[in-house]
């Protein structure tokens, strides 16, 4: 059965973007949980203002578990689903930090899997829609370069993340167990 893809979220709760120099596209690759690519899109674009981003271009997949087990596997040599992955697509003399600490130029694909994000949803007790974007939000800060490997990068990183989440308007996530790997590429 077809997820629904009404928008339930409402409109007034968010900011708006104010930036009209970058892109947001997004593909919904999966039916099992409904997505809202129109409020995503906009809660995207409200992150990438906040962070300073300018005439960047990024693509969102939102796809099942199935289909991130495999990107997974194929990209970082490890079997089995993840929640979100990201790819800077830029070009090195294009990705650099311009005026002001504003960052140009920054092309990237995040995919997350919105079967994981209804699955992990359950198990802290909050909303689907807000754990994927969560994933978006995660995956964007590792577009924007930062990461998670060390512990102390790990701290930094979760701060941004709540702190962002706040910019476009939603809880901040739920406490997180702490994970053995997370990988980027």
């Amino acid at each position: 059965m077809a997820a629904s893809h009404r928008c339930s979220t409402p409109r007034l709760l968010h900011p708006q973007a104010t930036s009209g120099s970058n892109k947001v596209v997004l593909c919904n690759r999966q039916r099992k949980t409904a997505v809202c690519s129109k409020t995503l899109k906009r809660l995207l674009l409200v992150a990438m203002d906040a962070l300073g981003m300018t005439d960047s271009d990024i693509s969102l997949a939102i796809v099942d578990d199935k289909a991130i087990a495999i990107l997974h596997e194929t990209w970082l040599g490890i079997s089995g689903p993840t929640d979100v992955l990201s790819f800077d697509l830029s070009s090195s003399e294009h990705a650099q930090p311009s005026q002001h600490g504003k960052r140009r130029g920054i092309h990237g694909e995040i995919i997350a899997s919105a079967e994981t994000a209804l699955r992990e949803a359950r198990v802290y007790s909050w909303s689907p829609e807000h754990e994927l974007t969560y994933y978006l939000i995660h995956g964007l800060l590792h577009l924007v370069g930062y990461d998670d490997q060390a512990p102390s990068e790990r701290i930094s990183m979760r701060r941004k993340e709540r702190a962002m989440m706040k910019v476009i308007g939603l809880p901040s996530p739920p406490r997180r167990r702490p994970k053995t790997t997370c990988h980027r590429r």
